[in-house]
């Protein structure tokens, strides 16, 4: 049985909400500073809308973009790989030549590492190889060589 995850990133915050109910506030105040008075219909419209939009934006990013490694799995999004299958934890690239695990496929439904994040080269059971990826990818890389067999 396995204690907490050794490493966790939730892959956005919930603090972009607060824009919704801010663009409200802003518009209340250009309301009352351009002497029209407070009419609800603007800022209830921009608190909804705001609000809404980054609300599924955050709810998405949140399923696609976490990182969740514990001693048995490692979980990239919506995929989950076990440790069992990481054969090696290929090296930071150096130098100005492209190693060739930064060419495969990222883990996760994505179509390639997301924006922000920095992948990390795996060698999986069966030849496989695939990135694992993560903000603060020296932890995460930290973390992966603690748990996982590397040759």
């Amino acid at each position: 049985m396995t204690g907490g995850p050794l490493f966790a990133e939730p892959g956005a915050t919930w603090w972009w909400a607060a824009a919704g109910p801010a663009s409200a506030a802003a518009m209340l105040l250009i309301q009352v500073w351009a002497g029209y008075g407070v009419q609800w219909l603007v800022p209830l419209v921009f608190f909804v809308l705001v609000t809404g939009f980054l609300s599924i934006q955050v709810k998405a990013a949140r399923i696609h973009t976490s990182v969740e490694l514990t001693e048995e799995y490692l979980r990239q999004g919506t995929e989950t790989i076990r440790i069992s299958e990481i054969v090696q934890i290929y090296p930071e690239p150096s130098g100005s030549e492209t190693p060739k695990w930064q060419s495969a496929r990222a883990l996760g439904e994505l179509t390639g590492v997301p924006r922000g994040r920095t992948g990390i080269g795996l060698k999986l059971t069966n030849g496989r190889t695939a990135q694992a990826w993560a903000r603060r990818h020296r932890q995460l890389r930290a973390a992966l060589e603690s748990v996982a067999v590397t040759p």
